[in-house]
């Protein structure tokens, strides 16, 4: 299931049952796990912590050194999960001495051309379209979909079950649930599909619009806002979340 014409460093740890293509490079410090697929002219360099059932497409780099010049050679990692689909030509770069790992969890879909910078931290369930970029020391929480083109600046936090739109530009946090879209970014909306096949009911969906339609279509200030919420009695789950996303998560400030 190794190809005699790959390139794989006597240090690197592979597991069972893996299908390695011609000229794959492997570096020494990497650990691969089972029923993973390495395909022709993909890399997977030092630092690599790759779980079990992952394939690596055509000509993805996959550990590459971080793209920061602040970077001068530390032993850093890039941890991925399982049953993650790494497609044609993504780049996944491992951490700095800021976090020391960038980190990728299970069942993600990177498509062809993303990227995906130094020190970031994806969840599970999330899809990153074609030519999509992440910057350094993003955090995408779980079943996050970007459409193609997307630009996401560092340090920004993207909340879990949100769709934004392709070629939109983040400069701030996103919140749960929702769609983001436009020239600047801004809120488009719940992501009204994304629940329904995640199997929200309509009742839980409610909620969250009723709450969403104080923070923005109702005029105050998002801390105005979060009180009314906070007021009305009608606190669920999945509005606790929302709030404590805009309280206690977000750094940087949330989409208008």
């Amino acid at each position: 299931m190794i190809s005699p014409l790959a390139y794989i460093h006597p240090d690197a740890k592979i597991g069972e049952n893996c299908t390695i293509e011609p000229f794959v490079f492997i570096e020494g410090n990497v650990v691969i796990g089972d029923n993973c697929h390495i395909m022709a002219h993909a890399s997977v360099l030092n630092g690599t912590r790759m779980g079990n059932n992952n394939k690596v497409f055509h000509g993805a780099v996959v550990g590459g050194i971080p793209q920061d010049l602040k970077f001068v050679g530390e032993d850093t990692t890039l941890e991925i999960g399982d049953n993650n689909l790494i497609r044609e030509n993504v780049t996944l770069n491992r951490g700095t001495a800021s976090r020391g790992k960038t980190v990728i969890g299970s069942n993600n879909l990177f498509m062809e051309n993303c990227h995906i910078g130094h020190d970031s931290v994806i969840g599970s369930g999330c899809i990153i379209g074609n030519s999509t970029k992440i910057a350094g020391e993003v955090e995408i929480d779980n079943f996050a979909i970007l459409s193609a083109c997307v630009l996401v600046h560092q340090f920004t936090h993207i909340s879990s079950y949100v769709m934004i739109q392709g070629g939109t530009g983040i400069t701030k946090d996103i919140p749960p649930y929702i769609i983001v879209g436009r020239e600047p970014a801004r809120y488009c909306g719940l992501n009204i599909v994304g629940l329904r096949r995640r199997g929200f009911s309509n009742d839980t969906i409610k909620s969250i619009r009723d709450a969403y339609r104080h923070i923005y279509e109702s005029g105050t200030i998002v801390s105005t806002a979060v009180a009314r919420i906070k007021e009305s009695g009608n606190v669920t789950p999945e509005v606790e979340f929302i709030l404590n996303f805009i309280e206690n998560v977000s750094e940087r400030g949330i989409i208008g």
